[in-house]
């Protein structure tokens, strides 16, 4: 498991160069591995539009982490048997660099390499688009996924239902599965054979009185049928009128009279919806799963591009709106991983033209940073105490992959 802090704080030239010692330090005590992590510019439009994105992003990106651990969990259940190798199959679907396209990639790869996808959410486009673009891309595939996987549990429902019945002992368990037409007197107005459950020590005594439970019982007319570890299931010849005498002499012997008329076309029906069942389970399993990987994989990176909105927006509420006289605002954000120790670092240039803009000064910001990432190195574990130190100047969010 990978957390991440997502963190965002304005930058100058001092903090960078703070930055690249961070780098060092990190990297020597092999604590972190450190990497870019681009946003490009975006329309930023105004302040009542992005007060309103911050708190749909809020909202998009529970129902994004949410969507994706239920796929997830569906690849899990639709592999069954082979649960231990679902993470093979919760992957990214390449990465965003032209030569990684192709490629299948773990998902902490592709946090700490991200790249925006122009094609798919182009920055020129308002960010009230970009957001609602994802937003619908999400809706669909949470849409896809119930329809999908409630066919598939359904039919899965009705097969496990059908099995049960051919579990269990020879009480309680289903017999069409074990009887054959040969075992039983068929269409006698005078004959009928009964199915009797006799435990394993009895066996011998079965042998000797069951032509003498009752009267008019066909000699020789016992088989085994099929047996369990608590015992085994006969099948005895007799008269129709003497069936209930038969019954009550078998209880008072501990043999027991199992209730079955054989009914071929019931039989020939449930053997039929069984592999029925199985086929049709068959043919939804490799559709159902290869849906899963590639949408699971695209929700998951419209999840990150969420995270990465919503640090953009969050920075531009906090920052710029309070600066004064700049036209260009550097921003310095970075993804810290807590317990892998990861590092990523992304620094852009941002050009907005605004009016009523004032410049404040965040010098204080990058030595509180250092004094955490020093209990860092000493300690291995950040203390959201520490973060706090920073949290009113800086932006920060927490997530894990799992």
């Amino acid at each position: 498991m990978s957390e991440f802090w997502l963190i965002s704080a304005p930058g100058d030239r001092e903090n960078l160069q703070a930055l690249e010692r961070m780098n060092t330090v990190t990297s020597k005590s092999h604590l972190s591995y450190n990497t870019k992590f681009a946003i490009p510019d975006f329309k930023v439009g105004t302040l009542d539009s992005l007060v309103g994105l911050s708190d749909e992003l809020g909202k998009l990106d529970t129902f994004a982490e949410s969507l994706i651990r239920r796929m997830a969990q569906s690849v899990v259940e639709v592999m069954e048997d082979s649960k231990g190798k679902a993470q093979e199959h919760l992957l990214a679907n390449g990465g965003l660099k032209e030569k990684m396209k192709c490629l299948k990639i773990d998902l902490t790869t592709f946090v700490t390499h991200f790249e925006w996808d122009m094609a798919k959410y182009p920055a020129k486009q308002p960010l009230v688009s970009v957001v609602d673009t994802i937003a619908k891309q999400l809706a669909q595939i949470e849409t896809d996924l119930k329809s999908r996987t409630a066919a598939y549990n359904t039919l899965k429902t009705n097969l496990e239902n059908l099995e049960k019945k051919s579990m269990g002992n020879l009480f309680t368990r289903t017999l069409s599965d074990i009887v054959n037409k040969e075992d039983f007197v068929l269409d006698s107005e005078y004959l009928v054979t009964l199915l009797v459950i006799v435990p394993k020590p009895n066996y011998s005594q079965w042998q000797k009185t069951y032509e003498s439970l009752s009267d008019m019982v066909v000699p020789r007319s016992t088989k085994l049928i099929t047996e369990d570890k608590e015992g085994g299931l006969f099948t005895v010849t007799l008269f129709r009128k003497v069936i209930e005498d038969f019954k009550s002499k078998a209880r008072e012997n501990k043999f027991t009279v199992r209730e079955f008329y054989y009914d071929e076309k019931e039989i020939k029906r449930e053997r039929e919806e069984m592999a029925r069942l199985l086929s049709d389970k068959k043919q939804q399993y490799g559709p159902l799963l290869r849906w899963l990987k590639v949408n699971f994989s695209e929700a998951f990176i419209a999840w990150i591009h969420i995270k990465a909105l919503r640090v953009f927006v969050e920075s531009v509420l906090r920052h710029l709106w309070r600066s004064r006289d700049c036209n260009s605002v550097i921003k310095t954000i970075f993804l810290m991983s807590t317990s892998i120790s990861t590092l990523v670092f992304l620094t852009r240039k941002a050009s907005w033209h605004l009016s009523h803009v004032r410049a404040d000064c965040y010098s204080h910001l990058f030595p509180l940073a250092r004094e955490c990432l020093t209990c860092l190195i000493e300690l291995r574990f950040f203390s959201e105490k520490l973060l706090t130190k920073v949290s009113d100047s800086c932006i920060y969010f927490f997530f894990k992959l799992q």
